[in-house]
């Protein structure tokens, strides 16, 4: 079974409370926890009617650049008929609350929590809160690198409670990755999976790689290690790692541990700056795809 997909609820703390928090940014990670997500911080995007949003991560120079995550919060009636304005942006939608709508090139999907959608770029689709209550969800960002040869990735409509995770190589089930795109897919540049981790489970080596981390906590707590630091985190905590950032984890329970995950994947490292190469600007996606 999935289980819980904590959502941020905003509001303010009380002036009593101290101002000590567990929030930190270096030059390696940042930790983003729940307790910040208040309405102070919210966003509001155009074209969105009766939603707002916490951006948890955006590209920045020197640090992580390739993808944004925001969590989104649509009142009843809310959404939007024109939700992406960059058609060289892909996307994916993870559902944590409440129920909503989805049209991609004319086709209408429910969506529940545990909803996974991958959206491709310069694709034509709306969204809609047609309930009662609030409906909140992820959505990452990220500019496609189209290759050429290879045809743009369709459109996923998908659902945690249907996919068997792959438990991870000699942990007897306790870690486990559920996989909503086929590895092996070159088309897909990003993937967007969620990582189970059992009471007593650990990353058992300091994982150090060339893909960018997001990773916003959907259950449980643990001790994770970030560079060189051990840092507790739990349910509705965001971890915002820079390429080569040291990682490792320590599930100590009682329950299981689970985030959502972004990594970059499966293209060239850009040897030069793109305004050196020649490229032009920006392509016409809905081409490359025919």
């Amino acid at each position: 079974m999935s289980g819980n997909y904590f959502a941020p609820s905003g509001g303010h703390p009380p002036q009593t409370q101290l101002l000590t928090d567990r929030a930190v940014f270096t030059e390696a990670y940042a930790v983003i926890p729940k307790g910040t997500m208040r309405d102070i911080v919210t966003s509001f995007l155009p074209f969105w009617d009766k939603t707002r949003l916490w951006v948890l991560s955006r590209p920045l120079t020197g640090f992580a650049e390739t993808f944004s995550q925001y969590i989104m919060e649509v009142a009843p009636g809310g959404g939007s008929d024109r939700p992406e304005t960059d058609p060289g942006a892909e996307g994916v939608i993870f559902v944590v609350e409440g129920e909503g709508a989805i049209t991609i090139e004319d086709a209408t999907h429910d969506l529940r929590p545990g909803s996974y959608v991958y959206i491709p770029p310069a694709a034509k689709w709306t969204l809609r809160n047609q309930s009662d209550a609030l409906f909140k969800f992820h959505w990452i960002r990220k500019a496609y690198e189209a290759v050429d040869g290879l045809p743009l990735p369709e459109a996923i409509i998908a659902h945690e409670d249907d996919i068997v995770p792959a438990p991870m190589p000699g942990t007897d089930g306790k870690w486990t990755t559920t996989r909503f795109v086929d590895p092996a897919d070159m088309r897909h540049d990003m993937h967007v999976t969620i990582v189970t981790f059992e009471p007593g489970a650990v990353i058992p080596f300091a994982e150090t790689h060339v893909m960018e981390h997001g990773l916003y906590v959907l259950e449980g707590k643990a001790v994770y290690r970030l560079n060189q630091d051990w840092v507790e985190v739990e349910a509705g905590d965001y971890m915002w790692l820079r390429a080569f950032c040291p990682q490792a984890c320590y599930a100590g329970g009682p329950g299981r541990f689970r985030y959502l995950l972004y990594k970059d994947v499966n293209r060239h490292m850009a040897l030069r700056p793109a305004s050196a190469t020649g490229a032009a600007p920006s392509a016409d996606f809905r081409n490359a795809a025919e």
